[in-house]
């Protein structure tokens, strides 16, 4: 086989993309790479005018984006989202599935009200968008392929964020139990499951005292960059990976098998 053909698997020219959560940090990074190999990207987010840098930084690069608004919690505000994308582009042949929060505190001061914050989007929220998108995937007669953002912390644990580890542990299991039932459909529902990556959010605290603790407990001593969930995020959402789904991609320099 040759090599063109080879890479050729990774492209996902006249393929519609939406990603959510596509304002900033993964998402954002996201939008640009499924951009870049080719695809329509749909990005969304509660405040468009958010997405605006976004959309002309990918237009700047020659490559397709327009920008949607979505409250994930609102299974309203995501039948909108997903109705407004039809009409821009087309059903969506790839979710990827980023919108995520989390409140950090000691667990004995979490109220209820931070629970339902980060399970109504991480959790909730994902669900709602990902079952809203395989709907309309079987309606329209087309395969696809769902990425769901998930985390390290939804194998193990860390302390302070029990909502966020709870709900993305969820969202492992949630994702096997969507590929199952959704292959007969030809839609591939498989989890991206990246360990700490630098991001404009984390950088300060991981470049501290603090995390310089959490650096040596990563097997490759090194924090995850942006660009190494590139090949992992296009593996799962191209035909690259069409024999994948149900499958949770970790994404951390081995720190989910460091017992330490």
């Amino acid at each position: 086989m040759q090599a063109q053909d080879l890479l050729h698997r990774f492209r996902l020219d006249d393929r519609v993309a939406l990603v959510t959560g596509a304002s900033s940090g993964l998402g954002r990074h996201f939008a640009q790479v499924l951009a870049a190999v080719g695809a329509h990207v749909l990005l969304a987010a509660r405040r468009v005018e958010k997405l605006r840098d976004v959309v002309a930084e990918i237009e700047a690069a020659s490559g397709r984006a327009q920008a949607l608004s979505l409250d994930v919690t609102s299974s309203a505000s995501v039948r909108a989202c997903f109705e407004q994308a039809a009409k821009m582009a087309g059903v969506p042949d790839i979710l990827v599935n980023n919108a995520g929060v989390t409140i950090t505190k000691p667990l004995l001061r979490h109220t209820e009200e931070d629970w339902d914050s980060v399970l109504d989007t991480n959790l909730k929220g994902a669900w709602l968008v990902a079952t809203e998108a395989a709907r309309r995937m079987v309606e329209a007669g087309k395969a696809g392929s769902i990425v769901n953002i998930g985390s390290i912390l939804g194998l193990r644990v860390a302390g302070g964020v029990a909502p966020y580890s709870i709900s993305k542990a969820g969202l492992a299991q949630a994702t096997k139990s969507m590929a199952l039932e959704l292959a007969r459909h030809g839609i591939r529902v498989n989890a991206l499951l990246p360990g700490y990556v630098v991001t404009d959010f984390n950088r300060h605290f991981l470049a501290s005292d603090g995390g310089e603790k959490l650096r040596s407990r990563i097997p490759t001593r090194r924090f995850g960059e942006l660009s190494d969930l590139d090949g992992p995020l296009l593996l799962l959402a191209s035909d690259a990976g069409r024999h994948m789904s149900g499958s949770c991609l970790v994404v951390d320099g081995a720190h989910s098998v460091n017992s330490l």
